[in-house]
């Protein structure tokens, strides 16, 4: 967990560029990265140089040379500014050795080569790379909080209508589907790889001495995590994240996953994803099996990406494969043919197994958009025989704009919340139930129940919570209109008695 100290230390280095007239936050988060990368690279260094010296060996495959000197961080950083920021501008200075680094640096340095230096001061960037020296980040728990807090404000949208998942949020799904140490995971549409760094975690909480054997860790640091990003930027993000996760080669591939370039096909165990909402791709630009997926004709121009990403997952999971995915509500419901044609896959060609409606505040300030979660199974023989419906109320924080933490904190720093203000927990341990084939109906008219699959059909696969909910009305009693009128005429006569006493008064 994040301490307070280092909390304030990236606020300080986030101000630092506020009042230097940069206020984008993905900007600002960029060339923070790229100096922890800067700084990181000079730490190898110095563990490989102590390894030798150890040793008595000369020093094998160095990051730097000894005419690059310069460049390292522990030496540049107590230059005065403006030496340090002629180093980094300079040919062949501290960023363009980032920039040409590529294998050296792993999965990151490879992405480096489209980097910008967007710092123009340099007092800005001699309190920045004082500041970042200052973090207490030398252990992988320590680099992955600072990191993720560091993410947490990107608070603006990008574009295709991506945006940012809460982190519980996204605990919620990996724990829903409870990865094991086996899996092939992949994100199609993985933006700052929450996702995959939410089952790194669960991995370390619920299987932490897996980590201490060889072939796990081979299988965790060179195979296990896949991730498709279309913006340069955003994979160079990912990447570091990952890496400060502990992960050493995540397969992230820049790449637009709905493209004809992507043609992988069963390949992974499980998927979680937030894809892009509200966006469109044209339809030259769509991997085939996915226009026929959807029933798209020749004369269709483009297709909705939440459809397509749905698609595409269908065809990425392996037989058994599982997925837990992020929708706009409209997919429950859309009456195309589109929309209809990823429904009937999802019951009729594999197992559908839970519908999760999301408040609408859940990503505000974001968006307002109403959302729900799909757990599904791939198996291309159905098996759908029943689908459980819950509609989440609360999810532990306010559901406007400032999305405040709900609940108090006990003597122990963790979160007690009071009846109704979080449904987070009763859904898991529900749909954990539901897996093991415990049976707990619900009344249609409670707040989760399950619908037969044949009802669906019957009702268009449409997957909305509200048309299968039982409304239940209570009689209420009215007075007679007699009774309610013979008061209304108490009332009046005390009213007039008491303006008669009152007028008496003043006389």
């Amino acid at each position: 967990m994040i301490t307070g100290q280092q909390r304030n230390d990236i606020d300080r280095i986030w101000k630092e560029f506020w009042q230097n007239g940069m206020t984008d936050p993905l900007s600002i988060i960029k060339q923070i990265t790229y100096l922890l990368f800067i700084r990181n690279l000079d730490r190898q260094q110095e563990l490989k140089e102590k390894q030798a010296n150890k040793l008595r060996m000369p020093l094998e495959d160095p990051i730097y040379t000894e005419e690059q000197r310069e460049l390292r961080w522990s030496v540049f950083k107590d230059k005065d500014p403006e030496q340090m920021f002629r180093l980094f501008r300079k040919e062949n200075g501290v960023f363009d050795f980032i920039k040409n680094i590529g294998q050296k640096g792993g999965l990151f340095a490879e992405t480096m080569r489209y980097a910008n230096f967007d710092i123009n001061n340099p007092k800005l960037l001699d309190k920045v790379v004082q500041l970042i020296d200052k973090l207490k980040i030398d252990d992988r728990d320590s680099k992955g909080d600072v990191y993720e807090y560091l993410l947490s404000k990107l608070a603006t949208a990008g574009i295709n209508g991506q945006f940012r998942t809460p982190k519980h949020i996204i605990r919620m799904m990996v724990d829903l589907l409870e990865p094991q140490t086996d899996e092939l995971v992949c994100d199609p549409a993985a933006g700052t790889a929450g996702f995959l760094v939410g089952v790194v975690e669960y991995l370390r909480d619920n299987h932490p001495d897996e980590f201490y054997k060889k072939k796990f860790q081979q299988h965790f640091n060179n195979g296990m995590f896949s991730g498709f990003e279309s913006d340069n930027t955003m994979v160079g993000i990912s990447a570091m994240n990952l890496q400060m996760h502990g992960i050493d080669n995540p397969k992230l591939r820049y790449m637009d996953a709905l493209s004809n370039d992507n043609t992988i096909k069963d390949q992974y165990s499980l998927i979680l994803a937030n894809p892009p909402f509200s966006g469109s791709a044209d339809y030259d630009g769509i991997e085939l099996s996915l226009k026929k997926a959807l029933n798209l004709g020749k004369t269709a121009k483009s297709a909705k990406t939440e459809l397509l990403f749905l698609a595409l997952m269908l065809r990425m999971l392996k037989p058994g494969g599982r997925c837990a995915v992020i929708v706009p509500a409209g997919v429950l419901f859309g009456s195309t043919k589109s929309h209809k044609a990823v429904r009937e896959a999802l019951i009729d060609e594999h197992q559908l197994q839970a519908v999760i409606s999301m408040p609408s505040g859940v990503f505000k300030p974001y968006t307002g958009v109403a959302t729900a979660i799909l757990i599904f199974t791939k198996t291309g023989t159905g098996g759908t025989d029943k689908v459980w419906f819950y509609d989440m109320k609360a999810d532990g924080f306010s559901l406007d704009d400032k999305r405040d933490p709900l609940g108090k904190l006990n003597d122990n720093e963790e979160r007690v919340y009071a009846e109704g203000e979080n449904d987070i927990p009763n859904i898991i341990s529900k749909f954990h139930k539901l897996v093991a084939g415990e049976d707990f109906d619900q009344p249609r008219a409670g707040q989760h129940f399950f619908v037969d699959a044949n009802e669906i059909r019957a009702e268009g696969y449409n997957l909305s919570f509200n048309l299968y909910q039982e409304m239940v009305y209570q009689e209420v009693q009215y007075d007679k209109p007699s009774d309610i009128i013979s008061r209304i005429e108490n009332l009046d006569e005390e009213r007039r008695l008491l303006m008669n006493e009152l007028g008496g008064m003043l006389r």
